[in-house]
């Protein structure tokens, strides 16, 4: 069944960069398959600003518009400082934000528990690229970008969330580390 994928892309190399080889790989495969992308590459967009306990702006709700009519929202970013981009984490603080995305359901004080909103049950895939290796990053840091976007805001919107990870994302990569990194992605979209 076709699907609309909204994705959202957070690396500054828009053209020749590995992350930008994970959407091209990703969008090529996903209209092989019939589904329809809506790409914002957030380096090309309009700069939004830092929250500032300012109302959403028009370019906020056009964001949200275009992720109600989506089925799947895809997010690329490399891990910088155990982080997504600050570009990236900046989109998700305003767009994916209270009370449209999700509310809080006070019982008593500040006791209580989060309920989802216009993104329930819709599929997020969260794709993170790190230059060490498997051991060091699982071992020591991956729980931070990890606990930070999948298990943290995209679960109080209570999407369907995949987490995927690309280590040792080099310039010195071999070209079957490669391959087999851009199979894994193509394999998400036909999971779709």
């Amino acid at each position: 069944m076709s699907k609309k994928i909204f994705i959202v892309y957070g690396h500054h190399n828009i053209k020749d960069s590995f992350n930008a080889s994970i959407r091209n790989t990703f969008i090529d495969e996903a209209k092989k398959l019939g589904h329809e992308i809506d790409l914002i590459n957030l380096h090309e967009e309009k700069p939004i600003p830092f929250f500032d306990g300012s109302k959403p702006s028009e370019q906020i709700l056009d964001y949200r518009k275009r992720l109600e009519q989506c089925d799947v929202l895809f997010l690329i970013s490399p891990c910088y400082n155990l982080r997504a981009t600050a570009i990236l984490e900046n989109w998700i603080d305003l767009v994916l934000a209270p009370k449209w995305f999700f509310s809080f359901k006070r019982l008593v004080g500040n006791w209580g528990y989060p309920v989802p909103g216009a993104m329930k049950d819709k599929k997020a895939i969260m794709s993170m690229t790190y230059g060490g290796n498997w051991f060091s990053i699982q071992t020591w840091f991956q729980n931070i970008p990890f606990r930070r976007i999948k298990a943290g805001v995209l679960k109080l919107g209570q999407m369907k969330t995949s987490y995927i990870r690309f280590y040792e994302v080099l310039p010195g990569m071999s070209e079957n580390t490669f391959q087999k990194h851009m199979k894994k992605v193509r394999k998400i979209v036909q999971q779709l």
